[in-house]
């Protein structure tokens, strides 16, 4: 398979830009490529600086690549709409003036692609992986939903050829399989794609080797989780937001936890998928010294069973 495995600044605590306690992006990328890693994604708008120059030296020093740019944000409120707009043509100048990363057979769309996650909502961050209780939108704020997807994906498409995927994110408005098959019968596969995340996956009660399987015909490009089950056992008894149970630990190494990697790996070979996947260990950035042990620890248990 022409894989090429990734990571990203979630790995290092970096979700909310606002946090005072993130670590330095440079350590972020010096970390990466000495755990072995062929490259990474921007992470949240503000973390790495819109400077070509700048990033572009950096990352050639380190043999790294930005496989993603990634709106994480309140898609539901339509007085967002034009700011996720601005930070999408500001983003995709980015990714598309960095160097290239290289293109495999099976690859669908080249990257960079740009991830876009809804975020941002209360009443879903507390009943995160309860699907049962989650509220869902009206059919009005859906549709308005959609129409800034749409408009997201479209700027990315038509002003820089970046592809852009949607994430169902576990605590956001696109998380659970009738949001996700809501999704793909609202969004055209011509405008945009999926990037499916083990980890929600099995967050949000579905099982990830069924969900990459259901919605193989959008997905463009994926994200490897794993949870630790004596963890996410306890937080789902709990009232609690999905970045607290990461802080906890429910997020863990790859291949400590519940979900079967070899298997998944069998599925893609037999799909021939090609391209990138993007490793993530969400985490509280006060933990960020153990940051390299665990992104080193998945890397090399993927190559272990053939990633």
């Amino acid at each position: 398979m022409g894989i090429t495995v990734t990571t990203a600044p979630c790995c290092w605590g970096v979700d909310d830009v606002t946090n005072p306690n993130l670590p330095a992006w440079t350590r972020v990328l010096d970390e990466a490529a000495a755990a072995g890693y062929g490259g990474l994604e921007l992470g949240p708008y503000g973390y790495v600086p819109l400077d070509l120059p700048v990033v572009s030296e950096a990352l050639t020093a380190r043999g790294l690549y930005i496989v993603a740019g990634t709106i994480f944000d309140d898609l539901v409120a339509p007085a967002r709409r034009a700011d996720l707009l601005r930070q999408t043509r500001e983003i995709c100048a980015l990714i598309t003036g960095l160097p290239k990363p290289p293109v495999a057979g099976g690859q669908r769309y080249p990257a960079p692609y740009l991830t876009v996650m809804d975020w941002g909502h209360d009443e879903r961050d507390f009943a995160a992986g309860h699907s049962a209780r989650a509220p869902r939108l009206s059919a009005e704020a859906w549709d308005g939903m959609m129409a800034t997807i749409r408009a997201i994906a479209e700027v990315a498409r038509d002003e820089s050829g970046v592809r852009a995927v949607v994430h169902p994110h576990a605590g956001g408005y696109i998380e659970f399989r009738d949001e996700i098959d809501r999704l793909a019968a609202d969004i055209p596969a011509d405008v945009a794609g999926f990037c499916i995340d083990t980890g929600h996956s099995h967050y949000a009660g579905m099982d990830p080797l069924d969900t990459l399987a259901r919605y193989w015909n959008r997905i463009d490009y994926i994200h490897f989780k794993d949870i630790d089950r004596t963890v996410f056992d306890r937080v789902m008894g709990e009232r609690i937001r999905f970045f607290e149970a990461c802080a906890q630990g429910v997020m863990c190494p790859i291949g400590r936890g519940v979900i079967d990697y070899p298997a998944i790996r069998a599925f893609l070979a037999e799909k021939g998928y090609g391209g990138y996947i993007t490793v993530e260990q969400e985490r509280d950035p006060l933990n960020a010294a153990g940051s390299l042990a665990d992104v080193k620890a998945s890397r090399d248990y993927l190559k272990s069973v053939g990633y």
